[in-house]
């Protein structure tokens, strides 16, 4: 019998050979979880969406993330989905308990607005991502059509530039806040309008606005990363655009919506020049529309 006052010679004997040998202790690997297993409930808490649409955006993106090597049991494709739609949702890996668009607005192919993501203060240039809040951000710009769905984004530029610096010339008209110019093919309400046509067209223009300013709330109540990213700029671009993609095959795949965050409205009154096409445009709508 081994004395109880050294160590097992049995043990110390396999532990001479093993270093001896060089043998390695056999490696036990657990089974991993198969997510699509979770009930739909489970799924979009946690990613924000259900087991159908998952294998949907999973199948689009499989071949430029899929692992090159099963070496040292590499994750499989559909996790690092699932970790980067984790992220997104929460903002962490860890768990946590005209006549297009409207009726009233000939010609018009949609809505433009901007929204600022807040992000870590850069390393580089931190004043050019400071906003008018005194807030580093990213000034994203987003286009929706009709169904108010996001058509277009714009996510590149630092939070201290204008909105009206970052939209460019479309084909067709859209409606803008008043921080974009009156141009022919961008519309923002009236300043101070008196009674009559062109107030019935401030009233037309802010309720078609005010279902743009709920969906960008539906887009960061969906990701929560949106609140605060914490990468570098160019990182976090990435991760808007990525969610932007994601909340738009959300909206096409009727998944449910979590409850929207609206924006602060808009605390800058200052409007700017009006060029003069543009405004003949919007007066040629009110006139002809909004007479009545």
């Amino acid at each position: 019998m081994a004395c109880p006052f050294q160590d097992d010679p049995v043990h110390e004997g396999a532990a001479f050979l093993r270093r001896e040998l060089r043998l390695r202790r056999e490696r036990i690997y657990r089974p991993r979880l198969d997510v699509m297993s979770f009930p739909d409930t489970y799924l979009y808490e946690r990613y924000r969406f259900t087991s159908g649409t998952i294998v949907y955006i999973h199948d689009l993106i499989r071949p430029y993330i899929g692992s090159r090597t099963n070496r040292s049991r590499a994750v499989t494709s559909k996790q690092v989905l699932c970790a980067a739609l984790r992220f997104y949702t929460t903002g962490t890996f860890l768990y946590i308990v005209g006549d297009a668009q409207h009726p009233r607005f000939p010609n018009v192919i949609g809505c433009i607005d901007g929204t600022h993501i807040p992000i870590k203060a850069p390393s580089q240039d931190d004043g050019a991502f400071v906003n008018r809040k005194s807030v580093h951000s990213i000034n994203v710009q987003i286009i929706f059509d009709a169904e108010y769905r996001i058509t277009n984004v714009v996510a590149k530029w630092p939070g201290s530039v204008h909105d009206s610096r970052i939209y460019r010339e479309f084909d067709g008209v859209l409606l803008g806040d008043r921080a974009y110019p009156c141009q022919p093919w961008l519309l923002p309400p009236y300043p101070d309008p008196e009674p009559g046509p062109r107030q019935n067209f401030n009233r037309a223009h802010c309720r078609t606005r005010a279902r743009v300013e709920m969906t960008i709330g539906l887009l960061k109540a969906r990701f929560q990363c949106l609140h605060h990213l914490t990468t570098t700029p160019e990182r976090a671009c990435d991760t808007i655009v990525a969610c932007v993609v994601l909340h738009k095959i959300a909206t096409i795949r009727g998944e449910q919506h979590p409850a929207p965050q609206i924006n602060d409205p808009d605390d800058n009154p200052i409007h700017l020049p009006a060029v003069q096409e543009g405004r003949a445009v919007g007066d040629y709508i009110c006139e002809n529309y909004f007479s009545n």
